[in-house]
């Protein structure tokens, strides 16, 4: 394994839960910053929605601190986390140019899929690759987790779609102001 390998390896507990809670948070900001969005765009159902999954953020981010007790955690910069994309997985990315301010309730559950899809991956990875076997076995746990929030996620969207399919027109949709 070359020693770029290795610097992109969970090492510790301490260090995974760093991660863990750096995803939640940025989870927690993106969710808050779209709510804020689509509240401005008076686009009401999708910003509950993502006032919604803020608050689960903030709730993940609870538990992982209280996992963490008094664990002191490294400060890692924010160019050293070790996911492969730019950003904390749960958080923004590259296909938020596809977020609309007109975007249906559907397109906001696809959106938190794909970024709980993203945590799952960036946990399955620790658990394959970390160097603790605590933190590999912690992540594996954690995985899990994840998981079970894309196994909850693809139900509402399953249900959503089945709800728009039936929905009447939107005779006053969201706007943009001028």
């Amino acid at each position: 394994m070359s020693s770029s390998e290795q610097a992109s390896i969970i090492q510790s507990v301490a260090e995974l839960l760093a991660h863990a809670l750096e995803l939640e948070y940025a989870s927690q900001a993106h969710y808050e910053q779209l709510a804020d969005s689509m509240h401005v765009h008076h686009n009401t159902d999708v910003a509950d929605l993502f006032r919604r999954l803020a608050v689960l953020s903030a709730e993940h981010a609870a538990a992982v601190a209280y996992r963490a007790g008094d664990t002191e955690l490294p400060r890692i910069p924010p160019w050293a986390f070790k996911w492969e994309c730019p950003n904390a997985p749960e958080g923004s990315d590259c296909l938020d140019p596809a977020i609309s301010y007109a975007m249906s309730t559907a397109q906001a559950i696809e959106l938190a899929l794909h970024n709980e899809r993203r945590g799952h991956v960036f946990y399955e990875q620790v658990a394959a690759s970390a160097t603790d076997t605590d933190a590999r076995e912690l992540a594996a746990e954690m995985a899990t987790e994840e998981r079970e929030h894309v196994a909850m996620l693809e139900a509402l969207l399953v249900s959503e779609r089945r709800r728009e399919d039936n929905a009447p027109e939107d005779l006053d949709p969201p706007h943009m102001p001028d």
